[in-house]
């Protein structure tokens, strides 16, 4: 009896270590009990609640105020939306072969958006892309560079904002003749810039039914700027500087000749007149670079594309003229000019 009840026993045993086993391997049919794990979000759904994180690269031709300002306004515009932006701030010194190095590494670095601050920072990147979108401003006239198919529709991957205000060289020539009795116009420009190029054009077009002529300094490099407008002296009873960044570049020797041979200089924006230009006829940079830093905001944003954004043109045309400079010059300020001053 015993010993029947002890191989009894002893099949029992086997038996329960068989169920045990069979519930380890989940042969059961019992549903398994909840996980932890199940009551979690997904990951990505956490990842998701954070702010993307943008890489948008910088290229500037050359350092002067005006591009400086532009380009706080466009980082003030990407803050003021809110996006976590990471910069690559690259500065070509205005040379032109290190603007196409640049180009070409923001290219290949893989950013996802490209601020270009001027037309041959705008040029190099759009040569060497037509996939990365490209917000430029402070250029001039965005269709003769080649930039966009038209102001109304770029059709690529460019858009921006120029620095090209319609009435702004209209205006000027006009308050040259009838305010300081001009008539031989003096301009120090860099003809390899497409930008000045198109601007000279365009004096030389207004000024023929003026009664006025342009008279031409044309150079390569800053260090040529203080002979080129010596070369204008005895030619010209006044000058006109537009945008040109290798002029503006070395304004301060263009000054000093005016100043010395009593020539009123009227220039394309305000830095210049801060810097010693008796008046200009514009708007503010940093407003230009604002606005353009609106439109980066919508394409990185997905909003919208550059193909799909027009060309905006500055806002605002205004008189801003330096006082210091017409005291030197002798040219009494009149109120009706409604002139704002330089600070």
């Amino acid at each position: 009896m015993r010993k029947a009840w002890k191989k009894y026993a002893i099949l029992l045993f086997a038996l329960l270590l068989v169920l045990a086993a069979c519930g380890k391997d989940g042969s059961t049919s019992e549903s398994p009990a909840p996980s932890n794990d199940d009551n979690k979000e997904p990951e990505n759904a956490a990842q998701s609640e954070e702010a993307t994180k943008y890489k948008v690269g910088v290229t500037q031709i050359v350092e002067h105020p005006s591009l400086n300002a532009a380009f706080d306004g466009f980082r003030k515009a990407l803050e003021d939306a809110g996006l976590d932006v990471e910069y690559d701030i690259q500065n070509a010194q205005n040379d032109n072969s290190a603007n196409t190095t640049i180009a070409n590494n923001l290219v290949s670095s893989g950013v996802d958006l490209i601020f270009a601050n001027s037309t041959p920072s705008a040029q190099a990147v759009a040569g060497a892309t037509s996939d990365i979108p490209i917000i430029f401003t402070s250029v001039t006239d965005a269709v003769s560079a080649e930039l966009v198919q038209s102001m109304e529709s770029p059709g690529g991957n460019v858009t921006g904002t120029i620095d090209n205000h319609p009435e702004a060289i209209p205006t000027t020539m006009k308050f040259l003749k009838e305010e300081l009795g001009a008539k031989n116009v003096g301009m120090v420009f860099n003809s390899g810039e497409q930008n000045s190029r198109s601007q000279v054009d365009a004096v030389k077009e207004i000024l023929k039914d003026m009664d006025m002529t342009v008279v031409e300094a044309s150079v390569a490099t800053s260090a040529d700027v203080k002979q080129a407008t010596e070369s204008l002296l005895g030619k010209v009873d006044s000058l006109y500087i537009i945008t040109d960044n290798t002029v503006v570049s070395a304004l301060e020797s263009v000054v000093s000749v005016a100043n010395e041979n009593k020539l009123p200089m009227m220039v394309g924006e305000f830095d210049s007149v801060k810097r010693g230009g008796l008046g200009a006829y514009g708007f503010e940079y940093y407003d230009i670079g604002y606005e353009a830093g609106q439109m980066a905001v919508k394409i990185l944003k997905g909003e919208s594309t550059p193909a799909d954004m027009p060309v905006q043109i500055p806002q605002n045309l205004k008189l801003i003229m330096n006082k210091e400079t017409a005291e030197t010059l002798g040219v009494d300020i009149k109120d009706e000019w409604n002139a704002e001053f330089a600070e």
